[in-house]
């Protein structure tokens, strides 16, 4: 994600529906640990949005992203931030309690050497969420202006995951009610498309995404796939 995007990102983030809802999906993963919070790394945290839900929940965390940009940004925000390579992770191994790579895997070429970094940093034990965009029928401008070199299915974020060496406790769609509409402006829609929505657009969007947390559709296909996993025992 270049400059630009990650600025325009950091402008929207806070009231944008995409963003609200995934970061309330992060708080409810992290109630889901078991323990008091410990150490955390958001790896391509871009300007620290998730970062701070992780802050919010008592987590010791700290930002990584390739871009220095996005560092620097992070750090304005009030959040510890670092720049770093996903495939070679500046963190020490076994160090950290929680990882959390949104949206990142699928702009590197070598996704398993950045899962397999995820592994390394987390202590046994610890647990990591990951989430990609899926299904490669989606695949559009959007991708290519985003640096996108992948979607995944199912099966190949499992793949990806296992061979790092963590366990998949966990995976499911997410805005699947919306992945009609995602499809058709996607490809309607020019590569830059990140704006910022009419108050009752935007909140009728975030109603629609909020229902799947009570409706048993996460197994139907979505436009994002997001796994819990955990680095097991030694």
């Amino acid at each position: 994600m270049d400059t630009v995007e990650i600025q325009r990102v950091v402008a929207i983030e806070d009231d944008n529906w995409w963003y609200r809802e995934r970061r309330a999906i992060i708080a409810r993963q992290l109630r889901r640990l078991e323990g008091p919070p410990g150490r955390a790394a958001d790896i391509g945290a871009a300007g620290g949005g998730n970062t701070r839900v992780l802050l919010e929940h008592g987590w010791e965390a700290i930002a990584i992203d390739a871009s220095p940009a996005a560092v620097e940004l992070a750090r304005l925000r009030g959040i510890d931030a670092y720049h770093g390579d996903a495939c070679y992770l500046p963190l020490s191994t076994g160090d950290f309690d929680f990882v959390m790579a949104l949206d990142l895997l699928q702009h590197i070429p070598d996704d398993r050497t950045a899962a397999g970094e995820l592994a390394r940093v987390l202590r046994p034990g610890g647990s990591a969420l990951i989430s990609v965009p899926c299904d490669l029928s989606l695949w559009s401008a959007h991708d290519i202006a985003l640096g996108h070199v992948r979607r995944y299915t199912r099966e190949s974020l499992a793949e990806v995951v296992r061979d790092a060496g963590l366990h998949l406790d966990h995976m499911w769609s997410w805005n699947v009610l919306l992945r009609p509409i995602v499809k058709w402006r996607r490809h309607q829609s020019t590569p830059q498309d990140m704006e910022r929505l009419h108050p009752i657009v935007n909140a009728g969007l975030r109603a629609v995404s909020m229902l799947e947390r009570y409706l048993p559709v996460q197994s139907l296909p979505g436009v994002t796939l997001f796994a819990r996993a955990h680095r097991p025992e030694l």
